[in-house]
């Protein structure tokens, strides 16, 4: 049997590649011209990276000791970190709510479709599409960046989260359900003490997914440092847009980075060695 889904997904891929226009008769040379136009746009209006993005602005006044914390980037980032966090922990939020709703083994299918179906319909749209509709909506600024990733937040985490709840033993559920629990009582007490580590290892991934789409809703005006990327490529300045993609790269790692140590932290293996810092920083190869 496994082989012959193998064979399928085989066969469904020549399928598909022999059915896309451009990918059989198309002109595969004008691959070799773009990496060579790209090279050329990258060494002559990229590179170096201009830093002057981790300077003072000029207005408002700096009234900082510290002249970086007057900056694009700093400014940007925090912002664009500030609306990660807070859509991250009420889409969280929303997600558990949902995706109880969704689980088959806690409620029933009467329930649980539509919950599936309203999951499913929210994470249709990504939070790009969400974050115009907000700004439609609301207007500019970081209250649509939240709203938007949210929203997008509910129906990713909702769906890993249902499906978790799915694929836990029934033993715990069948002893609570004797012990006459209601339903809430069973989410709190078992569902998620049951599956702790896995939904904390998703709320983690999903905070640095919204970091770094949090970076391409400020393009619409939804705030954060999305926004001067967006100046900035209007001005045609991309040596500042390098300077900020390295800065968003470089908070992407750290997060990563604390992510693997708190997830270290919550582990119930006794034998397993928790890893220290430096053996995280070989992990990725620094």
């Amino acid at each position: 049997m496994k082989y012959r889904l193998y064979g399928i997904v085989v066969l469904l891929f020549f399928l598909a590649w022999r059915t896309l226009d451009g990918l059989v008769e198309g002109d595969w040379g004008r691959l070799e011209g773009g990496l060579s136009n790209l090279s050329v746009f990258f060494s002559e209006s990229m590179w170096p990276p201009n830093w002057s993005v981790l300077e003072a602005r000029s207005y408002p006044v700096c009234e900082q000791d510290i002249e970086f914390f007057c900056s694009v980037g700093y400014l940007g980032m925090m912002e664009t970190l500030k609306i990660a966090f807070v859509s991250t922990i009420l889409g969280f939020i929303g997600a558990i709510f949902f995706s109880s709703l969704a689980a088959r083994n806690l409620m029933p299918l009467s329930i649980a479709l539509p919950a599936r179906v309203f999951l499913s319909a929210v994470r249709s749209l990504p939070s790009l599409i969400w974050a115009i509709l907000f700004v439609i909506v609301i207007g500019f600024g970081p209250l649509s960046g939240v709203l938007a990733m949210t929203f997008y937040t509910i129906g990713y985490l909702g769906k890993l989260q249902y499906e978790v709840f799915e694929g836990m033993p029934n033993d715990p559920l069948e002893a609570g359900r004797a012990m006459g629990l209601g339903r809430s009582s069973i989410l709190l007490n078992i569902v998620i003490p049951e599956n702790s580590n896995h939904l904390l290892s998703q709320l983690m991934f999903m905070f640095e997914y919204n970091v770094r789409h949090g970076t391409v809703i400020g393009i619409v005006g939804a705030g954060g440092i999305g926004y001067y990327i967006s100046t900035y490529l209007k001005f045609l300045q991309y040596d500042k847009v390098l300077a900020l993609l390295i800065l968003i790269f470089i908070v992407v790692v750290v997060i990563d980075l604390l992510s693997m140590a708190v997830r270290s932290f919550v582990n119930e293996e006794g034998d397993v060695r928790k890893p220290t810092w430096l053996m995280l920083l070989k992990n990725f190869g620094i």
